[in-house]
């Protein structure tokens, strides 16, 4: 498993630039209300930066997983491990550095990853 899952600490302009990429792969398949979560600040915090984003079906989702994980290896060379692509509810892809949440909406509405992390600097993207 660890074979596949790049863990490496891209340079800071390197970063907008790969979360630039995460938020377009993304708008690609029409993922919805999403939102960038910066953590850096945060002592305890997991990753650098959460994406928080939803999908209307299972389908979606999956789809919007499996083309951040392409695009990310294609255009920049980033492996992921992702997980819930079973019953796709919430499927997460990890970068190390940045994490991609993809929920249905009532998976979101339930887990509330956004008050959980209320302290992290949040960028709002508008829906294409």
């Amino acid at each position: 498993m660890t074979n596949t899952l790049t863990k490496r600490k891209l340079q800071p302009r390197k970063e907008q630039a790969f979360i630039d990429l995460v938020i377009d792969a993304i708008r690609d398949i029409k993922g919805k209300n999403i939102l960038l979560l910066d953590l850096r600040h945060l002592p305890d915090a997991p990753s650098s930066y959460f994406v928080i984003c939803e999908g209307d079906s299972s389908t979606q989702i999956k789809a919007i997983a499996a083309n951040v994980e392409r695009r990310a290896k294609e255009e920049a060379g980033m492996r992921a491990h992702s997980e819930g692509q079973l019953g796709a509810k919430w499927v997460l892809v990890d970068f190390f550095d940045l994490v991609v949440h993809i929920f249905d909406k009532e998976t979101r509405k339930y887990y509330e990853l956004e008050d959980l992390w209320s302290d992290a600097h949040f960028t709002e993207f508008q829906n294409l």
